[in-house]
């Protein structure tokens, strides 16, 4: 089908399109000073609040949903290494980031676990980044798209509240907005960190460092900025090869052993570790390239390219802590330990690597009047080429035989057409509206194919294994109206059309092809919002909103084949149906604003691995679960010059009950709370600028008690295989000897709390830095 094609579209599809040619026709030239004047959704100040010199909120007004921003200034003093680390002090919003570098870090937030990374959006400058060919850690946005010296600013919009973005802004909405340069630049930029860390019998550090360098310019209509970086770094022990403890006695021929280490586990149970499996401790080198171009056509007409490189290899070691009589390690086979039997597979410690390419295409049009029609034009192409991932079929040493897995021909591309109506007044009355429509476009690919190899490390593919395969694609209509009809007054509604459909999906061996059904569903998502302005300060605020999150390629079609038949997929997924309600309250007071918000999602037919308990055998996959009720309060505070003229402070507290109602196949699980949602995050971030040269930032973060399963029988949150409660303390020292240079001493973690998302957190993190600017 071609790209621009409709499929079952109302009557009114050209709607964008027509508003789009039409735009120039009411071209107001009187403002043509900013590149970033309209068509950005979040990117315009609260009025009174600034106007009142206070902390900036780069909230649109016209947005019906509670909006959290962070600007350059702010996060420039934090210790920030990867894109996602700006978003660490948000309130009630967590990134699973395991290691500098983690290739797994997905967004939390409300009532979305760190695992439903198809439940966040992530855009930069209005180019895609989520990864929503999946819908675990092992589809995280693309963060390394964006390397964190080119941030400009991050708006964090919470829930489906807005017609504008589709039903997987159910968790939030990332806006990244990147610098471009108004005259000549260049900055290079090096850190260094290190962290020590112990933990059934390792005790070790663990380094890493990071270079980037940019450079731009504006020269008359054109600027440009390009901007390279590489990391590297070596995580800490990540994942451990357990045992329950045995109560079978050793018989003779079994290999005596030692080097165990033994805890009880998540679920109280008495285990043994032998070493580390898995990802064990791994080592990434990450490259990446950037390049940005735009050009005013017109004072009011503006096109941007983009060029995004990323380039990623990884290796992850494994080992076993178990010595025989000798002093040599033992990888396999029947050991006695204790004087008790214990039988390791073949695989216990066997490990991995890989590499993958990774290119991000990108085009916009845009206008930029100040007032009437304006449109916006935004095309994207994201494509992971030459991806490859090996694995060993043992632990032993050596190059011996294994599987590699080509994900080569995966991607997605997405196309937005927005036009937008502003009114040259903002005098209320029956004619002031702020319109906006839309057309948006998105097609996710996913193709992998597995084969055996003789040589796990680099050799070639010899036999085919299997393969899955599968596309998704949607296409959407949207219309919001933001309507002042009072003073004080303002209506938000909109609705959103989505049709979505998934298909070409196939799973096979050897021999044994298997085409999935084809499935589509349209659905329509109205939303509403009501406010009124209290006084200049305070502004009250009524949200609902529906939203639909489809089921992606992996959840419907990603399996294995026994046989003729298919077991641990599941193509027949209703996507998750969700009504969310909020009641926010925002305050400008003491140099800062204050926001006060409480909320509800409703989501039926959530999408989730478990166990369907009820059929024998038990059938572990991706099913809907009935229905999960998330309700909470947030309340945040972020201002400028608090109590003392050079302090900086932002605050939040947030409780969430995150609860499973109805759940037919498993129902133990009802009444329980949902997997990995805390009842408390409570976020503090304070920067005291002595003056323009220096900066000291004291932080800290916390998380309540979850849980790791369905049931809530993870009783022992706080070891490996559990999900704990944490504090984290962070600091940070900035230092600029001139204008042109900058350095900085920081430490994550500052008391070395040992805590757990499964996989061990870093323990105490200690970072360098210098910057050259000119």
């Amino acid at each position: 089908m071609p790209l621009f094609a409709l499929r079952r579209l109302p009557a009114f599809v050209p709607v964008a399109a027509t508003a789009f040619a039409a735009a120039p026709v009411q071209a107001d030239t009187t403002n043509t000073t900013s590149a970033d004047t309209t068509l950005p959704a979040v990117s315009v100040s609260a009025s009174s609040a600034l106007n009142q010199g206070v902390a900036p909120r780069a909230v649109d007004p016209n947005l019906p949903a509670s909006v959290e921003t962070l600007t350059r200034d702010q996060f420039s003093n934090w210790n920030v290494v990867n894109t996602e680390d700006v978003l660490k002090y948000m309130p009630n919003l967590a990134v699973r980031k395991r290691f500098i570098g983690d290739l797994n870090s997905i967004i939390a937030v409300r009532g979305t676990s760190n695992t439903q990374s198809a439940r966040g959006l992530v855009y930069a400058d209005g180019l895609l980044l989520s990864n929503l060919l999946g819908n675990s850690f092992s589809f995280p946005p693309r963060w390394s798209m964006v390397f964190p010296d080119e941030v400009q600013q991050v708006d964090v919009i919470y829930g489906p509240y807005s017609a504008l973005y589709p039903g997987n802004s159910l968790g939030a909405t990332v806006l990244i907005t990147t610098r471009m340069p108004k005259k000549f630049e260049a900055e290079a930029d090096v850190k260094a960190f290190t962290q020590h860390f112990s933990l059934y019998g390792v005790n070790q550090n663990f380094n890493g460092s990071e270079a980037s360098a940019s450079i731009g310019n504006r020269i008359g209509k054109f600027s440009f900025l390009l901007g390279v970086n590489h990391l590297e770094n070596t995580s800490q022990p990540l994942q451990f090869a357990t045992l329950a403890r045995s109560a079978t006695p050793a018989k003779a021929g079994d290999t005596p052993v030692t080097g165990a280490y033994f805890y009880n586990n998540q679920t109280n149970t008495p285990t043994a570790i032998l070493g580390m499996n898995g990802e064990g401790i791994e080592h990434t080198v990450q490259d990446q390239f950037k390049l940005k171009m735009q050009y005013d056509f017109t004072p009011t007409l503006q096109g941007g390219f983009t060029l995004g490189y990323w380039h990623q290899t990884y290796n992850s070691e494994t080992s076993s802590f178990l010595r025989d009589a000798n002093g040599n390690p033992v990888y396999s086979g029947k050991v006695s330990i204790d004087g008790y039997e214990y039988t390791i597979p073949a695989a216990a410690f066997a490990p991995s690597l890989g590499h993958s390419e990774n290119w991000l295409y990108g085009v916009t049009l845009k206008t930029r009047n100040a007032a009437g029609w304006n449109g916006e034009a935004i095309a994207s192409y994201y494509d992971i080429g030459n991806s490859v991932a090996r694995l060993a079929n043992t632990g032993a040493p050596g190059n011996g035989a294994g599987t590699v897995t080509f994900g080569d021909g995966t991607g997605w591309k997405t196309l937005d057409l927005r036009s937008t109506y502003t009114p040259a007044s903002t005098q209320a009355g029956l004619f002031n509206h702020t319109l906006a429509f839309g057309y948006h476009y998105d097609n996710y690919f996913l193709d992998n194919e597995s084969y055996s190899t003789n040589n796990w490390r680099d050799g070639a593919a010899r036999s085919f294994a299997n393969a899955f395969a599968g596309k998704t694609q949607t296409q959407a209509l949207y219309a919001q109206d933001a309507w002042r009809f009072l003073p004080r007054w303002k209506l938000v509604y909109g609705v959103r059309y989505e049709d979505w459909r998934a298909y070409d999906g196939s799973q096979a061996l050897p021999g044994t092809t298997v085409a999935l059904a084809d499935a589509s569903q349209q659905h329509f998502s109205p939303k509403a919002s009501l406010s009124f302005d209290v006084s200049d300060d305070l502004t009250l605020r009524a949200s609902v909103g529906r939203a639909y999150r489809f089921p992606t390629v992996s959840e419907l079609f990603q399996g294995q084949i026994n046989g003729s038949s298919i077991i641990n997929n599941n193509p027949n997924l209703k996507p998750e149906d969700d009504l969310s309600k909020e009641l926010t309250a925002e305050w400008a007071h003491w140099n800062g604003i204050f926001r006060f918000s409480l909320f509800q999602d409703d989501v039926k037919n959530t999408i989730f691995s478990q166990t369907d308990t009820t059929v024998i055998p038990n059938v572990t996959n991706f099913q809907n679960i009935g229905k999960v009720r998330s309700r909470g309060v947030e309340t945040s505070y972020a201002g400028e010059d608090v109590f003392v003229r050079g302090l900086d402070l932002l605050a939040s507290v947030a409780y969430t009950q995150s609860k499973i109602v109805a759940n037919a196949q498993n129902p133990a699980s009802v009444g329980k709370y949902f997997y990995r949602i805390p009842l408390w995050r409570v976020n503090v971030a304070a920067t005291y600028r002595f003056d323009e040269r220096a900066a000291l930032t004291l932080a800290a973060r916390y998380s309540g008690r979850q849980y790791n399963t369905l049931t809530n029988a993870d009783t022992n949150p706080d070891v490996f295989g559990g999900t704990s409660s944490y504090t984290v303390a962070d600091a940070k020292f900035t230092f600029r000897p001139t204008k042109l240079s900058e350095v900085g001493i920081g430490v994550d973690n500052i008391f070395d709390a040992r805590y757990f998302v499964y996989h061990p957190y870093p323990g105490r993190t200690f970072y360098v830095e210098a910057k050259l600017r000119m």
